[in-house]
């Protein structure tokens, strides 16, 4: 079965889209998508850091994906306004790894598919690192899910109940650099944070609960990844930009029924 590159693929969307769903739906409460947008960037450094080192692409994206996160969240709160911090740290990161990029000689690198994805040529081994990465971001989110939630909800209150709130920053911090670290060669550096956000926003106009919004979160990121790549295919588009687009036809049907059901 995974001889043939389309079940390679779909099965590749999938696990980042249930690694992305949990995690999203923190994003998007949190209002953390910047945050998620400058961790991806800066992956495009570790990948040239790695095939300089020849290294694991998944290790080098993850280790300065961690870095640049622990560095938002260490500089957080020290005179600089977040929105600044974040847009300066996340193009530099992306400049200073593209500058990177061109500087190895002897190395044929295919820029494109690291900035957009090339889940068309998702091999078994990373297949492998893909789902390996889903589950240990899944089992992180599952395991500190109620303490998650409260520290999201209310600083306070988790200082009442116990929870250091930075501490669940940090863990949530070390799933989004895995999430990226894995989703980099489904839908490359610059639409990560667009799987992380957009499958988490169209699930909370349908959801009632937290645990229900990162469920249909999953299961609105595996259907655009099954109906992009149908779409690419058929139509001969991007595979990456073509999940992501229909990942946003979703959240404008969402909001369309939010805003018809508040009508009625």
């Amino acid at each position: 079965m995974l001889d043939d590159f389309m079940t390679r693929a779909t099965l590749a969307g999938i696990g980042v889209a249930f690694a992305a769903a949990p995690l999203g739906s923190f994003v998007v409460w949190r209002r953390m998508a910047y945050f998620g947008d400058a961790t991806a960037h800066a992956a495009i450094l570790g990948v040239a850091l790695a095939l300089a080192l020849e290294l694991s692409i998944f290790a080098g994206a993850m280790a300065v994906a961690l870095a640049m996160a622990l560095t938002v969240s260490a500089l957080s709160g020290r005179g600089y306004a977040m929105d600044t911090l974040l847009g300066v740290l996340a193009h530099s990161a992306l400049a200073f790894g593209l500058v990177a990029v061109s500087f190895l000689s002897g190395i044929r690198i295919d820029l494109m598919a690291y900035l957009f994805g090339d889940i068309l040529a998702v091999s078994r081994g990373d297949l492998g690192v893909i789902w390996s990465g889903a589950a240990l971001v899944v089992g992180l989110i599952g395991w500190r899910w109620s303490r998650l939630l409260t520290s999201t909800l209310s600083p306070d209150m988790a200082h009442a109940a116990g929870i250091n709130p930075r501490h669940e920053q940090l863990i949530l911090t070390l799933a989004l650099a895995i999430t990226v670290a894995v989703a980099i060669k489904v839908v490359g550096v610059l639409l990560i944070a667009a799987m992380l956000i957009v499958p988490a926003a169209a699930a909370r106009p349908l959801a009632r609960t937290p645990e229900a919004m990162a469920l249909i979160a999953a299961g609105i990121g595996a259907a655009s990844a099954l109906v992009g790549l149908r779409a690419a295919y058929v139509l001969d588009t991007p595979a990456g930009p073509s999940i992501v687009c229909v990942a946003a036809t979703a959240f404008a049907l969402t909001g369309l029924y939010s805003v018809a059901r508040k009508a009625r």
